[in-house]
């Protein structure tokens, strides 16, 4: 065979994600030592790595007998444990070897589990976008037993499949090893041959000349308008991703668990075994009947040091200690830009059995808190910060659903301000009687999806047939709150772009202190949704759509701050929040608690202070908190489409 080292891929990776399921070497053999004359190459000019993720040892022998081998055909591997490699990494590989064992109830080895879970979020993040690994040649070799029937090498098939929905294309078919009855060096061996051939096969087909690099590129620099998504979930409040499971599966697993009439002891629930279903597949944890929590993507990226959303350079929260939440999964609302593809129950009131406020809030952080748990480990998170992630300051109360139809929101709320919990509530401005009797929350928001009656109800769907009353009331009953209060203005490239003069107009009547503009989050096709791409606006489309706004304002307000990877901008009262030249958007969080606790009456400037350089419009930063390390992760999407806010 030619020497053609030159022409080896320059970033060849082999991931070894091994961890026997039990105490099994893999012996030599004739076959092994017949592989080690297949010389591939006189030099050593190539590195890549071997990750492995040992359980009981085995997996670092076994990782050490792969990385001899290679060396042996002139291609030298970092050997390095799978739990230090960083999954976000994955993109810019152009060729990954992945031998995966199945450990306990079909899950990954421990310290392969961050690994998985990331796989696993990416395939369900519609953010991430099917051409994620569209550069990355893969194959798979699992470790296993049969005798787990069905489960036996599950790790290494979903592997396989998770990597192939992301663009990934597979070169070498998936190899299985039966560590129990089988013949695993034999096995091992013939996949290792079809790895060296292909391989081989590669070298020959380029030439001497050519590589094997399949689209390797730089991390491309974020242009104005392109978000720095993350895995997960990669998120924002409104960002909550996940492919909806077909109906027929959904239905046959409620069946599967009994009682698929949604109802208990004769009261009907809100969430039904199907609706469950559904939403559990999304990754929501559903607390009781009818309340949910997740842990948003967010949440991890500060927990990594990664930075935080804008609430953080809005408003100064602590992402890492933000918990996401709703005490309803119903809406009244079915909005084009549902990122749930409306798989949630639907209602004009309440109507289902209702729940403790007590028992949601406790169940709520102990789930939030298990979620946390798991980030233990996971690369950049310090125990600093997942001790302080484990004690939440905030709670957004806007996950899914429209949460000021709970009958007993008020003593929900009450029982998180007890526990010097932060609210922010957001209502989809249906309910104004509801508006009005809410107690003090740290923030209180306002849908603001369109501008005129004929645009609201073709965005938002509402089910009231007096919608326009409703919002126009809820509007007004905004402008009597003394706490902080926002509009939330959601853009739609060709929907509601248009209609600065319309939203100035709604200015007057709710008063609000802060109006949030942000581009619409695109959810992936659906049945129930005619958006595309096209519809989302770049970070520039919603600069400028807030600065035309504000100079409509004739300086009642004045653009505050911005958060460029979210592609939102904030507008502030220029009279309340802006003293001496320097803006006062952020929120003293132990103030509030005082003052919430002291029963007095105050207002939003009660428990404001300064907003730091970094956060304010216009700054070098972009609302990216410079004591975070930004981590630029690689997209790819199909040419029509493009990254959009998160």
């Amino acid at each position: 065979m030619p020497s053609a080292l030159s022409s080896f891929p320059a970033r060849v990776t082999l991931l070894a994600l091994f961890s026997a399921t039990t105490f099994y070497f893999l012996y030599k053999s004739r076959r092994l030592r017949h592989l080690k004359t297949l010389t591939l190459s006189s030099k050593h000019t190539t590195r890549g790595k071997i990750l492995f993720v040992s359980q009981t040892g085995t997996s670092k022998n076994l990782a050490q007998r792969l990385h001899n081998l290679l060396a042996s055909k002139g291609v030298v591997f970092d050997l390095v444990d799978a739990q230090s490699y960083e999954p976000e990494d994955l993109p810019k590989e152009t060729l990954v070897l992945i031998v995966a064992s199945t450990w306990e109830d079909g899950n990954p080895p421990s310290g392969a589990r961050f690994f998985a879970t990331w796989l696993a979020e990416s395939v369900k993040d519609f953010r991430v976008g099917a051409l994620l690994l569209k550069g990355c040649r893969f194959g798979v070799f699992g470790v296993g037993s049969r005798a787990y029937g069905e489960r036996f090498n599950a790790v290494a098939k979903g592997f396989v499949k998770q990597i192939r929905d992301l663009g990934g294309s597979e070169v070498v078919p998936l190899g299985e090893g039966d560590v129990d009855g089988g013949e695993l060096d034999l096995d091992f061996e013939k996949w290792c041959e079809k790895v060296v051939g292909f391989l081989k096969g590669k070298v020959l087909e380029n030439g001497v000349n050519g590589n094997l690099e399949c689209g390797v590129y730089d991390s491309e620099e974020e242009s104005e308008g392109e978000s720095d998504l993350e895995e997960e979930e990669i998120v924002d409040l409104e960002d909550i991703a996940g492919k909806v499971p077909p109906r027929k599966k959904t239905a046959a697993a409620a069946e599967s668990n009994g009682n698929g009439n949604g109802k208990v002891n004769g009261q009907r629930e809100m969430v039904t075994p199907v609706i469950r279903a559904n939403l559990e597949k999304q990754g929501y944890k559903i607390i009781g009947s009818h309340s949910g929590v997740k842990i948003c993507r967010w949440t991890k990226s500060q927990l990594r040091g990664r930075g935080g959303c804008y609430k953080h350079s809005f408003y100064g929260i602590e992402s890492h200690r933000c918990m996401e939440a709703t005490p309803s999964l119903a809406c009244a609302n079915k909005c084009v830009f549902c990122w749930r593809h409306h798989t949630n129950p639907v209602g004009k009131s309440w109507q289902w059995k209702m729940d403790d406020p007590i028992e949601i809030v406790n169940s709520a952080i102990e789930m939030h808190s298990n979620m946390i748990k798991q980030m233990k480990g996971v690369p950049g998170v310090t125990l600093e910060r997942l001790n302080e992630g484990l004690t939440p300051r905030h709670c957004a109360l806007s996950l899914v659903g429209e949460p000021i139809m709970y009958p007993e929101i008020n003593t929900l709320v009450d029982e998180l301000h007890k526990r010097r919990i932060s609210t922010f509530l957001v209502t989809n401005a249906q309910f104004p009687d509801k508006i009005k009797s809410m107690k003090p929350l740290t923030q209180l928001y306002v849908s603001v999806d369109a501008a005129t009656k004929d645009s609201l109800k073709a965005i938002d769907r509402p089910l009231f047939g007096d919608f326009w009353e409703r919002f126009i009331d809820s509007l007004t009953a905004l402008k009597e709150k003394h706490q902080r209060t926002v509009y939330r203005l959601t853009l739609v490239k060709g929907w509601n772009t248009e209609d600065v003069d319309a939203y100035y107009k709604l200015f007057s009547i709710g008063e609000p202190d802060f109006v949030e503009i942000k581009g619409v989050t695109y959810c992936g096709s659906s049945a129930t949704s005619k958006l595309t791409m096209e519809n989302v606006p770049w970070h520039a489309d919603v600069k400028a759509f807030s600065e035309a706004l504000a100079l409509k304002s004739q300086g009642e307000y004045e653009v505050a701050c911005e958060h460029a990877h979210s592609c939102c901008v904030l507008l502030a009262k220029t009279k309340k929040f802006k003293i001496d030249d320097k803006w006062y958007t952020w929120i003293d969080y132990d103030k509030f608690h005082d003052l919430v606790a002291s029963g007095r009456t105050f207002d939003s400037t009660d428990y404001m202070t300064a907003t730091p350089s970094w956060a304010v419009y216009g700054a070098q930063e972009g609302g990216f908190d410079p004591e975070q390390s930004r981590y630029r992760k690689e997209r790819r999407h199909h040419k029509s489409s493009r990254n959009q806010s998160g």
